[in-house]
């Protein structure tokens, strides 16, 4: 699943397209992905103003000049791909037609932005711009790890009394929004935090540790691009490249990074995810 990083990604690779242009068409090829389409789904988007392009928690938001909102949820394996786009920031023609290109929006501008969704996990909805943040998918979720309700004391009352896994608090998207099982790894192997310890058994101390930690180690991703997937894509095409600097996620067996450490990396299973730590550096 694209973790925030992705997300943000994406965001940004779709912004010089999107953002201030019309929707000159937009074709929907099926009538559900992971949920049905809103009704009438190509008719409220053909001829609607993108306002603002944002993102909250894994969820890319469109607000357009009609007073809806649309939310695209990536999936397992939903790309956005970009094509022609005549500002010369993406280099791609319009491709041939794929069979799983979903949704097809035509831009005022000759870009095309083309949802392609093989497994079908991905969504998209059309939402009130005023009420979105109570939609059933966005009210539940916590603070944005960037953004400035997530700090110290927000984290240190969450963890109070929690007797979950660490790692499974982090994954928790009602304490914070977006993070995924990867970059919980890596937030986790910096704060030298074994995942299997029990959240509200930190020291407050430990627990704030880890606010400026999950910052860098997402910024530090969506600076290189995101990850997640070995099929995942950047809005214009290229792979994401950050795998190849992850300390622990994926290293089953090999030796720790940090210096002078002994360790090698290992890997358990909790609550059927893969969790990689240095049971030297991690305590």
């Amino acid at each position: 699943m694209p973790e925030l990083p992705e997300v943000e990604t994406v965001k940004r690779g779709l912004t010089p397209a999107m953002e201030g242009v019309i929707i000159a068409k937009a074709e929907v090829n099926r009538p559900d992905l992971r949920w049905p389409f809103p009704p009438d789904m190509a008719v409220r988007l053909t001829g609607q103003r993108v306002e603002r392009l944002r993102r909250r928690s894994k969820y890319i938001l469109a607000d357009l000049g009609s007073g809806e909102t649309l939310l695209i949820h990536l999936g397992m394996s939903g790309r956005m791909l970009v094509s022609g786009d005549p500002l010369g920031q993406f280099a791609h023609n319009h491709p041939a037609p794929q069979k799983h290109d979903h949704v097809v929006l035509h831009m005022g501008n000759g870009a095309r932005i083309t949802f392609n969704d093989p497994r079908r996990f991905g969504a998209m909805d059309l939402l009130e711009t005023a009420t979105a943040d109570a939609h059933k998918l966005l009210a539940v979720l916590g603070p944005e790890p960037l953004g400035n309700d997530f700090h110290e004391a927000h984290l240190i009352s969450a963890f109070k009394n929690k007797l979950s896994p660490v790692k499974s608090a982090l994954l928790d998207q009602r304490i914070i929004a977006g993070l995924g099982n990867i970059y919980v790894c890596e937030a986790l192997f910096r704060a030298k935090i074994k995942p299997t310890q029990k959240a509200g058994k930190l020291s407050k101390p430990k627990v704030a540790s880890l606010v400026p930690i999950i910052r860098d180690v997402l910024s530090e991703a969506i600076e290189a691009g995101g990850s997640s997937l070995r099929d995942f894509r950047q809005a214009d095409g290229e792979l994401g490249y950050f795998q190849h600097s992850f300390d622990v996620y994926g290293r089953e067996g090999e030796p720790c990074r940090t210096p002078n450490c002994p360790g090698v990396i290992k890997r358990i299973v909790q609550s059927g995810r893969s969790s990689f730590y240095c049971a030297q550096c991690q305590r």
